[in-house]
């Protein structure tokens, strides 16, 4: 009878222990699809997120979680990340023209290669942000500490 105690007890632990995660990772996948339907999710989580070469052109992801997302190639023209979370997120190559990244988290992003025409960032964080070979074109940069 114990055993049998003992072994239900692990399996509902087990599980109650697993389904946030497996809910998390389903919560990502519906808030990319409606990205990609809408090119509205303002404030979502899409850590994590594959969008690798996606066009969210014009999209209002206005403080969304982008941390660790691959935008590698995306096309982000017109696109409104105010006080997205960007941190380590890879948008290698991808092409930021008129896009909105004031009070952004970049910290640790890879911009390599990237595509930076008139751009906001103001009161972005770019520490540890990787610059090799961006082009930056009408772009406002603050370097360096208290003004």
């Amino acid at each position: 009878m114990t055993s049998k105690l003992l072994t239900a007890i692990a399996l509902v632990s087990t599980l109650y222990f697993t389904a946030p995660a497996s809910a998390q990772k389903i919560d990502v996948n519906s808030n990319v699809r409606r990205l990609i339907e809408t090119r509205e999710c303002q404030g979502c989580d899409l850590s994590g997120a594959n969008l690798q070469g996606a066009h969210l052109i014009g999209a209002d992801l206005r403080n969304a979680n982008l941390k660790g997302a691959n935008l590698k190639n995306a096309n982000l023209e017109g696109a409104d990340l105010t006080g997205a979370n960007l941190q380590s997120a890879n948008l290698t190559s991808a092409f930021v023209n008129s896009v909105s990244l004031n009070n952004a988290n970049m910290m640790n992003a890879n911009l390599t290669n990237a595509q930076f025409i008139s751009a906001e960032l103001d009161g972005a964080n770019l520490i540890g942000v990787n610059l090799a070979g961006t082009e930056l074109f009408n772009v406002n940069l603050g370097i360096g500490g208290e003004y």
